[in-house]
C-alpha cells in the first residue's frame, strides 16, 4: 500500500482458484469440491479473514505508553522468561505469563525490536512498580488506529476487526470478570483481538506517514483520502519507528535486513487453540526507512509451531523481486 495515497498496489489470497475455469463453467463435481474445500478458496483473506495479530500491535502500546507518559523510551524492563502473578483466589497456584525468550534488560526500542513479551505486559498491566496502561487505554488506542472499523475498500466481503473488552468477554463468557492477565494477553496482541489483513496495512502505513489514517483503494490517486489524523508528539514517533528499523537491522525482523533498501518491520507469532500446536506468522513494516512509501502486511495462516519458515521469509522473497524487476 502506498502509504501517501492508500493505493494499494498487490493484494492476494491463497489458496485460490482458476477464476478464467470459473467464467466458461466448470461441473458440479469440481463447483462442489470447492465449496467444501477446507482452504476456503474462495474467501479473499485480505478483506474477509479475521486472525489473531499477535506481537504486530506492539508498536501501538509503546506509542500509547509514550503518549499517556506512563514509561520513559530509555527505562529498561527485566525478562527473565516470564512474569509470576500472585492468584488471590489460591496463593499455592500463581499465574506464570511466559516470554517466547529471555531478553535481559530492555529498553522500548530494543524491546519492539527483539518483541519482548515481558515488556510490554508490563507496560501493558503494569508489574513490579511500573504502571500499566490498563484495557481501557489500550482499547482506546487500537480504536485510534481503526481496529474495528472496516477500511472501505471497493471490495465485497469486508469484515471487521475485532477488540477485547471488559463488555465483550462478560458477553462471550457468560458473564465472567476481566482479569489481569486479560490485560497482559490482549497487550500482545492475542486473547480476542483480531484483525484482517487490509486493516493491518492501513495502521502500518499510518505508523510509516506518522498518523494519517488512509483508506485503501484499488484505483491509482494522487489525492488520498484521510479518514482519520492521529496526533503524537515527534518524538515518540521517532522512538517507535527507529524500534520497527531495529527489528530489521539485528531483532526479529532481520530477514529483510537487505542492502538495496532499508526497511523497517515488526513480527508478530499468534498462537493458536488450547495445545498452542499452531500459529499465524505475520511480518507488516514500510519502506524506505528514512522516507517512507510503501507498507505491507504479510500474514501465513496457522502454521505448525515447529515451521521454520515465517511471514519474514514470504517478505524478503517480495522484496527481492522488487529489486530485480522494478527496482524503482
Amino acid at each position: 500500500m502506498d502509504v501517501n495515497t492508500g493505493e494499494i498496489l498487490a493484494l492476494t489470497s491463497y489458496p485460490e482458484y482458476d477464476q478464467n475455469a470459473m467464467t466458461h463453467g466448470v461441473n458440479q463435481q469440481t463447483f462442489d469440491a470447492l465449496v467444501k474445500s477446507g482452504g476456503k478458496p474462495f474467501l479473499n483473506r485480505v478483506v474477509g479473514g479475521l486472525y489473531t495479530p499477535g506481537s504486530i500491535v506492539k508498536p501501538i502500546l509503546a506509542l500509547a505508553a509514550l503518549d499517556e507518559k506512563i514509561i520513559s523510551p530509555d527505562k529498561e524492563i527485566l525478562s527473565t522468561g516470564s512474569i509470576t502473578v500472585s492468584n488471590p483466589y489460591d496463593p499455592d497456584k500463581p499465574s506464570v505469563f511466559g516470554d517466547w525468550k529471555a531478553h535481559g534488560w530492555t529498553a522500548m526500542r530494543e524491546a519492539i525490536a527483539v518483541s519482548s513479551d515481558t515488556y510490554f505486559y508490563t507496560i501493558g498491566g503494569g508489574f513490579g512498580g511500573q504502571k500499566g496502561l490498563g484495557i481501557g487505554l489500550i482499547d482506546k488506542y487500537f480504536k485510534m488506529f481503526m481496529f474495528e472499523e472496516p477500511t472501505g475498500i471497493e471490495l465485497l466481503g469486508e469484515a471487521e476487526g475485532l477488540i477485547p473488552t471488559p463488555e465483550w468477554k462478560a458477553e462471550k463468557f457468560d458473564g465472567d470478570v476481566w482479569r489481569l492477565g486479560d490485560t497482559y494477553i490482549t497487550a500482545i496482541g492475542q486473547y480476542g483481538t483480531q484483525l484482517t489483513p487490509i486493516e493491518a496495512v492501513r495502521f502500518a502505513a499510518a505508523i510509516a506517514n506518522k498518523g494519517k489514517v488512509l483508506k485503501p483503494t484499488l484505483l491509482a490517486s494522487s489525492t488520498p483520502t484521510i479518514v482519520r489524523s492521529i496526533s503524537f508528539r515527534d518524538g515518540d514517533w521517532k522512538v517507535v519507528r527507529e524500534g520497527m528499523r531495529e527489528s530489521v537491522t539485528y531483532g526479529t525482523s532481520a530477514g529483510l535486513n537487505v542492502p538495496y533498501v532499508k526497511a523497517a518491520g515488526k513480527t508478530g507469532t499468534a498462537e493458536l487453540g488450547a495445545g498452542k500446536k499452531y500459529v499465524h506468522s505475520w511480518s507488516i513494516g514500510f519502506f524506505p526507512y528514512d522516507n517512507p512509501r510503501y507498507a505491507w502486511a504479510v500474514i501465513m495462516e496457522k502454521g505448525p509451531t515447529s515451521n521454520t519458515v515465517g511471514a519474514t521469509s514470504v517478505m524478503r522473497q517480495v522484496l527481492d523481486w522488487i529489486s530485480v524487476y522494478a527496482p524503482e
